[in-house]
């Protein structure tokens, strides 16, 4: 299994959240799956790179070029991509993977995040997504997401696009129980096929 993680490269967030990136490193490394992330060497970015290798785990990096110069790449994981751009890591970042996972972020992780949400939206990314809602973090983007529904900016089967889950634990589970989702929910996207 291959899981993609969006996360922070802040290193000044508070020690909770390194503490459950840890854990969900851990977690994955025991289940034998390969992490792919955007292959920093900061923040939280860099706890999870350096748990996965610390616990002799698999972890694939994806990284512009221009970062590369600032060295921001991880200089531990062997397995990192370069590319010329952030859209095409963004794209390489979810290809062939069997799961999203967004951790507690700025800006870019939410960029991220709002992106793929929108081509599973559209029926373009279809795998499970799992916001790690650590501390109550994305509280106001659980809040958000439901009222676009409530107004009718999303169908209410737009909730089965994603899962909040407030401890690493329930991660992997979420993962494997996550509603099955196709290119046909496209359909979904029209105003006319709201639901009442």
């Amino acid at each position: 299994m291959k899981i993609c993680v969006y996360l922070a490269s802040s290193q000044y967030v508070d020690p909770c959240y390194f503490e459950a990136t840890d854990a969900l490193a851990k977690l994955f490394v025991a289940q034998n799956i390969e992490v792919i992330y955007g292959g920093g060497s900061q923040g939280l970015m860099g706890r999870l790179a350096d748990t996965v290798l610390a616990e002799g785990g698999k972890i694939r990096g994806v990284i512009p070029h221009f970062m590369r110069t600032l060295e921001w790449d991880h200089p531990s994981v062997k397995d990192m991509e370069y590319v010329e751009t952030m859209h095409e890591r963004k794209a390489k970042l979810i290809e062939n993977v069997d799961g999203l996972v967004t951790i507690a972020g700025g800006s870019g992780t939410m960029e991220e995040f709002f992106e793929t949400l929108t081509m599973k939206r559209l029926g373009q990314f279809t795998k499970p997504m799992i916001i790690l809602n650590t501390n109550g973090f994305y509280d106001p983007l659980e809040v958000l997401l439901q009222n676009m529904i409530d107004q009718k900016f999303m169908n209410p089967i737009h909730r089965e696009m994603y899962t909040f889950v407030k401890d690493p634990t329930e991660v992997i589970p979420a993962i494997h129980s996550a509603r099955k989702w196709n290119a046909n929910a496209i359909e979904y996207a029209s105003v006319k096929n709201l639901q009442n």
